[in-house]
């Protein structure tokens, strides 16, 4: 990266995305403004790029472009604590927590299913589909 900053691509290689990614964080408006060159090509700073990896870290993190956008704020908003920092977090945990509970659920449900399934048969007949067609209510153990 020279002076003038990163080209597109050469800014999506430094952050570890693709120059799609790029543009969709820039239509989203997530990454703040980015000067042309003389020539009209993009030209991304440290900071834009420091950005970019900052939104795929929280996105890996399960945070929506809504938070993320929340977050960046958060970060350039003097009056802002890192004690709405923390309860940001502790949402997301939550929400993980509420996400986890129900993929727990729904895995159970599935295998009390497949249980119903002897393999025999015709597929029109299976009692896995007809459990489903019939809305199946699994039971709480």
């Amino acid at each position: 990266m020279d002076e003038k900053g990163a080209t597109i691509g050469e800014a999506a290689r430094l952050a570890g995305v693709g120059i799609e990614t790029i543009r969709f964080y820039e239509r989203k408006e997530l990454l703040g403004s980015i000067s042309k060159d003389s020539s009209g090509y993009r030209r991304l700073g440290a900071q834009v790029i420091r950005r970019i990896r900052f939104i795929r870290r929280a996105q890996r993190l399960g945070f929506s472009l809504t938070e993320i956008r929340e977050l960046l704020d958060l970060r350039t908003d003097g009056e802002r604590t890192c004690e709405e920092v923390r309860q940001k977090a502790e949402a997301k945990t939550d929400d993980i927590d509420h996400r986890i509970q129900s993929l727990v659920e729904m895995n159970t449900a599935l295998r009390r299913l497949a249980e119903l399934c002897t393999g025999e048969g015709p597929a029109g007949r299976c009692p896995f589909l007809d459990a489903l067609e019939d809305n199946f209510q699994p039971t709480s153990s």
